[in-house]
Parts: C-alpha cells; sequence; structure tokens
C-alpha cells in the first residue's frame, strides 16, 4: 500500500497546481482516473463500494481521490436510484439533552455504512417541521426518522409519499404513518404516579413546559393525573413555563409553588433539569428530602449524576431508541434486507427512585 500511495502522490505532486492557480470548478471522475491511471468507470466502481476491484487498484483510486480532495456526487450518482446515502432526523431541539443522546444511537448504528445522518430541528413547531422535512425530501434521502407522531396534514401526506422508509420516533401512543420505535409516555405517567402512590405521597404539585406543542410530556401528564385519579387523588397545583435555563426555572418555579400550596408532599416535574434546579432550592432551605417532600422527574439525564442526592426518574430509552430506528432505515437499503426485523417496537423505561422518592415505611 506505501508503494501505491508514494507513487500515487509524487504523480500528483508533478501534475497539481499551486493553490493560487488551482481552475475554480468541482473535480471530477476523470481528474481521479487520470491521476490514478484506471478508467472513470473503474473509479466509480470503488467509490460506490461497487462492483469487482483488485484490492491494488482499490488502494491506488482511494489514495488519488485522497490527495485530490475529491468527493463522490452522490446527488449524479444517485439519479438512477432517487436516493442518496443521506438519513434525514428531523428532532425538535438540540439544546434539550434529551436528542443529542438519541443522534449518538443513531450514528453508532450508521458509522459504519455507506449512510449518512443529516439533522434538521423543529423548536417544536409544526409549521417549521413542514419546512424542514420539504428541504430534506428534496435531496432524496434514503429514510426519515423524525420525533413524535403528531404532525400537520402536509407533514404526514410528504411522509406518506416519500417513497422510503419513516421512522417515528420516542413515541407509540398515536398511529404511526410507517415504522414507529419509542415508549408509552401515557403508561410512564401512570407508573410514575403508582409509585409515588405506593410511598404514602398524597398532597402533589406538578411543573413542566407549557404542553400544546410538547406531545409527549403532554402525555405523560395525562397519564400521570389519570394514575392519580384511580386512587381519588387529584394534583393540588401546577405551574408551565417556556425558554430559560430549566435549572433556574426549577428553582424559581418550587419556591413560588410552595409559597401558594405549603401543605404539598410531592413535587413531579416533567423533565429532570427542572426537576434538579427544584432539590437544589429546597436542599438550600433545609427541606427534609423524601420526608418531608418528595420528588421525581423524567429522563434520567447523566448530567445530573453527580446532584447533592440522586434524583428520582425515568429512563427514556434514548440511545436504544435511536439504534433501532436506525436499523430500521439501514436494513431497508440492504440488498438482502431482514424480513423479521421489527418495526413497530415499544420499549419499557426503567423507574428509579433513586434518594428522593421515599420507600414507605412499615408502623
Amino acid at each position: 500500500m506505501l508503494t501505491i500511495y508514494v507513487s500515487v502522490k509524487l504523480w500528483l505532486n508533478s501534475r497539481i497546481l499551486p493553490l493560487s492557480q488551482t481552475p475554480k470548478r468541482p473535480l471530477t471522475l476523470r481528474d481521479v482516473s487520470d491521476a490514478c491511471g484506471v478508467s472513470e468507470m473503474t473509479v466509480s466502481r470503488v467509490l460506490r463500494k461497487r462492483g469487482d476491484v483488485s484490492e491494488a487498484t482499490r488502494l491506488r483510486v482511494l489514495a488519488a481521490a485522497k490527495e485530490l480532495g475529491y468527493v463522490p456526487n452522490q446527488i449524479a450518482g444517485s439519479l438512477a436510484s432517487q436516493r442518496v446515502n443521506l438519513v434525514a432526523v428531523i428532532i425538535p431541539s438540540l439544546s434539550n439533552m434529551v436528542f443529542p443522546e438519541v443522534l449518538n444511537g443513531i450514528n453508532q448504528v450508521l458509522e459504519d455504512t455507506p449512510l449518512q445522518p443529516v439533522v434538521g430541528v423543529t423548536d417544536y413547531m409544526p409549521e417549521k417541521e413542514e419546512r424542514v422535512l420539504y428541504e430534506m425530501l428534496s435531496w432524496r434521502p434514503s429514510g426519515v426518522i423524525i420525533a413524535g407522531l403528531e404532525h400537520s396534514e402536509a407533514t404526514r401526506a410528504m411522509l406518506k409519499n416519500a417513497g422510503i422508509p419513516v421512522v417515528e420516533i420516542m413515541d407509540v401512543d398515536g398511529r404511526p404513518i410507517d415504522a414507529v420505535v419509542g415508549i408509552s409516555h401515557r403508561r410512564a405517567g401512570q407508573e410514575m404516579a403508582k409509585a409515588i402512590l405506593k410511598e404514602g405521597y398524597e398532597h402533589i404539585g406538578f411543573m413542566g413546559t407549557k404542553m400544546p406543542l410538547d406531545h409527549r410530556a403532554r402525555k405523560r401528564f395525562e397519564g400521570f393525573t389519570e394514575g392519580l385519579a384511580k386512587a381519588g387523588i387529584e394534583i393540588e397545583d401546577r405551574a408551565f413555563y417556556s425558554g430559560g435555563s430549566a435549572l433556574a426555572k426549577g428553582r424559581e418555579m418550587t419556591q413560588e409553588m410552595l409559597e401558594r400550596s405549603p401543605d404539598l408532599d410531592f413535587l413531579y416535574y416533567s423533565n429532570d433539569m427542572i426537576g434538579a434546579g427544584g432539590l437544589l432550592y429546597l436542599i438550600d432551605q433545609g427541606i427534609d428530602i423524601p420526608g418531608q417532600i418528595g420528588l421525581a422527574g423524567f429522563n434520567n439525564v447523566e448530567l445530573l449524576q453527580g446532584l447533592p442526592r440522586q434524583l428520582a426518574t425515568m429512563d427514556a430509552c434514548r440511545a436504544e431508541i435511536g439504534r433501532a430506528a436506525a436499523q430500521i432505515i439501514l436494513n431497508d437499503t440492504l440488498d438482502e434486507p431482514d424480513p423479521d426485523l421489527q418495526t413497530h417496537v415499544t420499549m419499557t423505561p426503567t423507574l428509579s427512585l433513586g434518594d428522593t422518592l421515599r420507600r414507605k415505611r412499615s408502623g
């Protein structure tokens, strides 16, 4: 390999103009073909990883392409199949620590494949989701991974008629367009309500993000209130926020809620970040946790492992969801897809009591 690479490099050094004299045009297959002395068809086969090419020729082509800085035109190369090796990944937020973990799971599966994830962010806005999806579909990706099951009619029409695999992720409480991977947020809320009631708490407050556009938080809240209602208990106070630092908002809302409703003995937060803010406020006030007040959040954010008390929470299976979704897209691109691969996957989140959800004391 070294001999081949050195010979190509020497040849290139004798032919390539200085950067200041290089013509401003994109490199072509012909440039790589001329550089390594093989046909354009052979160069194409090597770069597209198609067809039988000897190892020596493959290494010579790759060395020449690398030295030239050649990037294949995937659009032109995919005209026959009408697809490029991109996977459109559409999520509502990058500031929310939930979604980077999902992206990490997707990347783990696609890392050593021709597929490349490309991310679009919607900020929880249906009209922006339409625009992002429209632009991404115009590139003819090999598949779409999109957060949530609730979309505008225009978005649903585009997804249904895209002619490529579509995987809706994070949520299974609804009617998927194609494949779906996620958890039941309604059931997650119900399970948290059961755990809180089991430990003997009765006066419960809720704090969360504004929900008209965060459908998963809304479903958890609905499941939570349903779970409490079965035991004849209602939420006694609630507060919602949007924007700003979640930790600061958690502190602020917790203080305001306890000033309004001092008899509360449990606070349930729609995510761990505002829950962590509430926890820090209560510790500052010297309040007994979980004896006087219990706390729980959602998402099991790893960043919060270093808190003075471990917040009770529920894992949303984020990385696992990303991996399963990517596997569905990848499977569809294979010459021989696995017909038995599950395309409707419901995962079960794990409840962690931490240090803030006490076990009911006997006697």
